[in-house]
């Protein structure tokens, strides 16, 4: 999995295989903004500048996050946004769900009704455990993981010869 500021990904092969929605995509950009300065309360129009997203859609991506309690909006002249809770309780997966519904690989995950093998399907199981992994590693990581700077994972080599003793 990819994972950078404005992106989530799973990368098969050097291909995306799972892509988010553009909405969810600007979401996260957003949030990401937000969790740098989780304290103040933050316009539309200074996250919309911030992040060059265009105003009406980072509207439209507020109203989304506040209807799932992911953001609290404040009223008045100094009115705006706050997160709802501190960027390491608000994770990928809460933000994917969100914008997006539920986190299903298949049909079948999200429903059997909308399947016309599950009947005779022998591998419902199987999509089901993918599925939790997937969803798994989304929701262990949280806003203050993607504000975090990147760093690459350390490379650990094992000589061949070690491994036949």
């Amino acid at each position: 999995m990819l994972l950078n500021s404005t992106r989530i990904v799973l990368i098969v092969k050097g291909e995306a295989m799972l892509k988010l929605s553009k909405l969810t995509d600007y979401a996260t950009v957003i949030l990401s903004f937000m969790a740098k300065d989780h304290l103040n309360i933050h316009a539309a129009y200074e996250m919309s500048e911030a992040t060059g997203i265009a105003l009406p859609t980072v509207s439209k991506v507020l109203k989304l996050l506040v209807k799932a309690h992911v953001l609290t909006s404040v009223r008045g002249a100094k009115g705006g946004y706050l997160l709802a809770r501190m960027p390491e309780k608000i994770t990928v997966a809460t933000v994917i769900n969100a914008l997006e519904g539920p986190i299903a690989l298949t049909e079948c995950n999200a429903s059997h009704k909308n399947c016309d093998q599950a009947s005779g399907c022998q591998i419902q199981g199987s999509w089901g455990l993918i599925n939790q992994k997937v969803f798994n590693a989304l929701d262990s990581v949280t806003l203050a993981d993607m504000v975090m700077p990147y760093k690459p994972p350390v490379e650990i080599l094992i000589p061949v010869s070690s491994l036949y003793r």
